[in-house]
């Protein structure tokens, strides 16, 4: 009987799997951290909570965001990554 295991990690690290895995990543960008007040030496940030892309991936709009203008880069990128492990419990364990 083979048994999955499903581990969802936010950092980068992964855990080690004994036989055969797979790992899923996903990236999500949050709000934007862009200062807008930074040439005038003050801190500033619009309030936009989401990254939405302004174009179809793979154009150039698909890097701005509509909300707030900004390049994608100004918005917190968060990673989550899913490893599934698949592994056969030894022939000789007993379940309980």
């Amino acid at each position: 009987m083979k048994k999955r295991q499903v581990v969802v990690k936010r950092d980068g690290s992964t855990r080690n799997c004994t036989t055969s895995s797979s790992a899923v990543r996903s990236v999500r960008y949050a709000e934007c951290q862009k200062n807008h007040a930074a040439s005038i030496g003050g801190y500033a940030v619009d309030g936009c909570r989401e990254f939405m892309a302004s174009g179809e991936e793979g154009t150039s709009d698909a890097l701005t965001c509509a909300a707030c203008g900004c390049h994608r880069n100004f918005h917190r990128r968060e990673v989550e990554t899913e490893v599934v492990c698949e592994y056969s419990p030894p022939p000789n364990s007993s379940h309980r």
